[in-house]
Formats: C-alpha cells, sequence, structure tokens
C-alpha cells in the first residue's frame, strides 16, 4: 500500500526535471526511461515497461521526455535515446543504452527486459 501512494504499480510521466529528484527520493528503486516523442524505438520500450510496472510495484517507473530535461541529461551522460536510467536509493547505478542489452533487436521480449532490469538489481528477478 505505502509503494501504491508513492505512485508504484503504474508507470506514468513525470513533467519535469525538478520532479526527478522528488521522485527517486521517496522510493528505494526507480526505472526511469529518457524518451523523444519521434524516437520509435520508445514506443517499444513504453509497450514493455507498461507490463513492467503493474508486475514489479517494489519499484517504481517513469518516463521524462529527453528534450525537455537538458540538465539531467548532461549529468547523467544520456546520449542514446531511449536510455532507462536505473536509480537504487537516490544514485543512478546503471544505465540500458538503446537496445544493445535487449539482444540488439526491436522485438526483444518483456522477460529479456525484465531479466537486465533483475541483473541491475532494480526489480527482484527470481
Amino acid at each position: 500500500k505505502e509503494w501504491l501512494s508513492k505512485g508504484h504499480g503504474e508507470y506514468r510521466e513525470i513533467p519535469s526535471e525538478r520532479d526527478f529528484f522528488q521522485e527517486v527520493k521517496e522510493s528505494k528503486n526507480v526505472v526511469c526511461h529518457f524518451y523523444r516523442d519521434t524516437t520509435f524505438r520508445c514506443q517499444i520500450l513504453d509497450k514493455h515497461l507498461t507490463v513492467l510496472a503493474k508486475k514489479h510495484v517494489e519499484t517504481k517507473f517513469l518516463k521524462l521526455n529527453a528534450e525537455k530535461s537538458p540538465f539531467l541529461c548532461e549529468r547523467l551522460r544520456i546520449k542514446v535515446i531511449p536510455t532507462l536510467a536505473l536509480v537504487k536509493d537516490g544514485k543512478t547505478q546503471d544505465y540500458v543504452v538503446g537496445f544493445t542489452d535487449l539482444g540488439n533487436t526491436d522485438d526483444f521480449t518483456t522477460e529479456t527486459l525484465e531479466w537486465r532490469l533483475g541483473c541491475a538489481g532494480v526489480i527482484n528477478y527470481r
């Protein structure tokens, strides 16, 4: 219940960089998708992240428009879209950059992404 009250269990967009800092402060595990509206692969990731957010309520799943967050992209050294920033205890621990870790294909499975997030320890994956 506490997780759900903090926005876990759903995949949602946050409006600004300032919101990012607030969101990661209040949750132990956060997956943040830096996306761009015009990038087709971001829509592919959205589909998988929507499924995983419902399944892994222990983790907060967010998305942030990279074009509206230049400071954060610079600070986190995000150069490739899509990029997932994997945050534990308020610190960015790992990144999933593009689809390289996911088999370098557009039709990777949700389970492949789940496994990758599990490797980073940002979700409870068995």
